[in-house]
């Protein structure tokens, strides 16, 4: 099993914060004779309704020598896991967890507009010191 995020118990209480019910610490995806490990898997229940929100999320710190080399790796995870999470859960939305300072730092600038422009992933964005969730982007 992969070592957890240095942001992952940030992101977790965040999302407990918000009334998410933590459903998987990780969430195992498994295809073919493969098994891949997303960060969390979380449910939100709503009023009058046994099913809710379902969402995966996969935290990354961004903290790399480049954050353009980080951007593409966790791109490219991202498009891997959302494929095969499509197949498996298509009710189940997967959410890339990234801190405020990498969102206005990295997605702010061209480079990261396109990816939100074009819909390439869904962002949730953390204040790491305050665990809390200040946006979900779409």
């Amino acid at each position: 099993m992969p070592a957890k995020d240095i942001y992952h118990n940030a992101v977790k209480n965040a999302l407990k914060k918000e009334n998410w019910y933590i459903t998987n610490d990780p969430f195992i995806l498994k295809w073919g004779a493969r098994d891949l490990y997303i960060d969390l898997g979380a449910q939100k229940l709503i009023a009058a309704e046994k099913s809710g929100q379902k969402i995966a999320v996969e935290v990354k710190s961004f903290i790399g020598a480049s954050p353009v080399a980080d951007l593409e790796n966790a791109l490219g995870q991202y498009i891997l896991y959302y494929d095969i999470l499509s197949r498996l859960e298509p009710d189940r939305r997967l959410y890339l967890a990234i801190r405020q300072e990498t969102y206005s730092e990295l997605f702010q600038e061209p480079i990261g507009k396109i990816l939100i422009e074009n819909q390439r992933l869904c962002l949730l964005v953390f204040d790491s010191e305050r665990e809390v969730i200040r946006e979900w982007i779409p």
